[in-house]
């Protein structure tokens, strides 16, 4: 049994009534992974508006594996403590990351949060030392438009994201850097300039899938 743990802000956890990009994922593995797999992790909800916190189970589409470790407003900074215990209790082998839009907004600088990705791979590793992970560059988003020192910290942060997981690529728990997917528009993409549609779930989840297929072999490539 192959287990994923999708990691990420507000756009992995999703909102009441969404399907997710998670949701995508598993349905594209199911297509074409040939062996048995789950998703695994610490949490299951989405994310209510209206209550303000992570305690809707209002999927879009329910019939799946919910489980993920992504929480509303969360970064790198948020889950570096966290994934060392997460990993070894779902004992998760492959790591689906999309993190970096929140600490770049509100917490860290790009050379901080650089910093916090280094911290999150070595908890990942004391969980499980195996442990494969697929890193997802920070998509800009609306307040890039007008915000030019915050666009440049998310170029800035990205650069520093390739060369952190070339760092610290090893043979035996690899790192791969999934593309940005090169159609993504947040005008078309997002519902709001920064969260997914439909359009932007099925993108993401092929940033992922096809980053895996082409570095491992794993799956196939995605079908938009």
């Amino acid at each position: 049994m192959l287990r994923f743990m999708p990691v990420g802000d507000s756009m992995t956890i999703g909102s009441a009534g969404e399907h997710t990009w998670r949701y995508r994922m598993w349905r594209h593995l199911c297509a074409t992974y040939g062996g048995p797999f789950t998703l695994v992790g610490p949490r299951e909800t989405l994310y209510d508006k209206a209550a303000d916190a992570p305690t809707s189970y209002a999927y879009a589409e329910p019939d799946f594996p919910p489980s993920h470790l992504a929480g509303w407003g969360e970064g790198w900074m948020h889950m570096a403590p966290l994934i060392g215990d997460a990993t070894r209790a779902s004992r998760a082998d492959v790591l689906l990351v999309s993190l970096g839009l929140i600490d770049l907004g509100f917490y860290t600088n790009a050379e901080q949060t650089a910093e916090n990705v280094r911290a999150f791979v070595t908890g990942a590793r004391t969980g499980n030392a195996r442990v494969r992970m697929v890193v997802l560059p920070v998509i800009p988003n609306v307040r890039a438009m007008s915000d030019a020192p915050f666009a440049a910290q998310v170029t800035s942060f990205n650069e520093l994201l390739a060369k952190t997981v070339a760092d610290l690529d090893e043979p035996r728990s690899p790192l791969l850097l999934a593309s940005t997917p090169p159609s993504y528009d947040i005008h078309t993409d997002t519902y709001d300039g920064t969260h997914p549609n439909t359009n932007g779930e099925h993108k993401i989840a092929a940033a992922f899938a096809d980053a895996m297929y082409q570095g491992w072999d794993l799956g196939g490539p995605y079908e938009l």
